[in-house]
């Protein structure tokens, strides 16, 4: 059969795979015009997402409670830092000042022994803000304080290094960026501050996550700011009843060009700003809606250490478990713990929360699959993420 033929032949035949009620013209007829459903076109799944997304799929409830908790062990052993880790299945550590060794150098064989996965290595927290908060002694770049004196490009350069210091050390999130605004001299957090007026805040902070950006993940604190509020969180609930329109406009400035700069972290303070609640931001849904909605932070929220809430002696923040499942609930991405809790209790209890429905099973979810891909994204590899039981323990045997 010549190729005219085969054209002949499949013409008479009626193109039912294309659900087409109509058969295709005679060679002598004009055909009939049709055209294919348009292929719909889906934008390709980012691979540390879809990593994330099949890692989450194989976790159990303990194991996503665990994920969600950043915590502290003090010493400097990696051998015993590693079993902490593990043994709770925690998402991240802080390192404080009994974790930084006689060398600061050999923090990095430290760090880089405490994470079980390289594909999915956990969060290894500092507070690095320079000045007065440092961890790391060997960081001379320049404080806060001095930075208000200096010209704004020095902003930058300080915490490049900064950042690069933490870099080498294996540090992967700098707690470092003070967002909070205050000219009162008399506040704990003045001496902290990278500006006393909210434009020169806004424009220092900018430039701080601008330093520290592919070295160190970035965290602004304290939302909403302390600034705004007399008292010290380490002891108290400080609070203000300045209005939501007066926060808008002095001191949400600092923590939205932080954001519009890059950073992935923002942590939220222990403080009442009582014209949007009457509880701590950090446990309030009003003030996380806030940060998402009209800032458009989509990023890591977490909570300051959970410990000071029992510090400040109010009663109705007596219990850890009960903090920590509000701040979850507020919704905290990660919740970090420096003391004050057992953590096989924590772990137990919140997901014993879950279990009852104290915690909704989507809501830890959210909160994983975030972390999962802020963790993936730190190992810098692309490879999905294969799980396979028992298959794998036959290919073992």
């Amino acid at each position: 059969m010549n190729y005219r033929s085969v054209v002949a032949a499949a013409a008479s035949v009626c193109v039912v795979a294309l659900g087409l009620s109509a058969c295709a013209a005679q060679p002598d007829q004009e055909p009939e015009q049709f055209s294919l459903p348009p292929r719909e076109v889906s934008e390709p799944l980012d691979p540390a997402v879809s990593y994330a997304q099949a890692r989450l799929s194989v976790m159990s409830v303990r194991e996503k409670v665990g994920s969600v908790l950043m915590m502290h062990r003090a010493g400097t052993s990696a051998e015993d830092l590693r079993s902490f880790v593990d043994t709770y299945g925690l998402g991240g550590i802080i390192l404080m000042g009994d974790n930084i060794p006689a060398v600061e150098s050999d923090l990095a064989s430290i760090t880089s022994s405490v994470s079980a996965d390289g594909g999915l290595p956990i969060l290894i927290g500092i507070d690095q803000e320079g000045g007065i908060v440092r961890r790391l002694t060997s960081d001379t770049a320049a404080s806060p304080a001095q930075l208000r004196g200096l010209p704004m490009e020095a902003t930058r350069e300080a915490f490049t290094a900064r950042s690069q210091l933490l870099a080498d050390l294996g540090v992967s999130v700098n707690f470092g960026i003070v967002a909070d605004v205050t000219d009162d001299k008399r506040s704990f957090i003045y001496s902290r501050v990278l500006g006393t007026t909210s434009s020169e805040s806004a424009a220092r902070v900018a430039e701080a996550v601008a330093g520290e950006q592919s070295r160190a993940l970035s965290t602004l604190k304290h939302f909403p700011g302390h600034g705004v509020a007399p008292g010290d969180s380490h002891r108290e609930i400080p609070s203000s009843g300045i209005s939501y329109d007066g926060w808008l406009s002095t001191h949400a400035p600092s923590f939205r060009s932080g954001i519009d700069a890059g950073a992935e972290f923002v942590m939220f303070g222990h403080l009442a700003l009582t014209s949007v609640d009457h509880v701590p931001a950090s446990l309030s849904l009003e003030w996380h809606d806030i940060l998402r909605d009209e800032l458009g932070f989509d990023g890591v929220a977490i909570t300051d250490d959970m410990r000071m809430l029992q510090d400040s002696r109010v009663a109705d923040y007596a219990d850890p478990v009960s903090n920590a499942i509000g701040a979850i609930n507020a919704g905290n991405t990660m919740v970090l713990f420096v003391g004050g809790v057992d953590p096989g209790y924590l772990v137990d209890s919140l997901l014993a929360a879950v279990d009852d429905g104290r915690i909704a099973e989507s809501t830890i979810d959210d909160a994983v699959l975030k972390l999962l891909v802020t963790r993936r994204e730190l190992s810098g590899q692309t490879g999905p993420f294969i799980s396979c039981f028992d298959e794998c323990r036959e290919l073992v045997d």
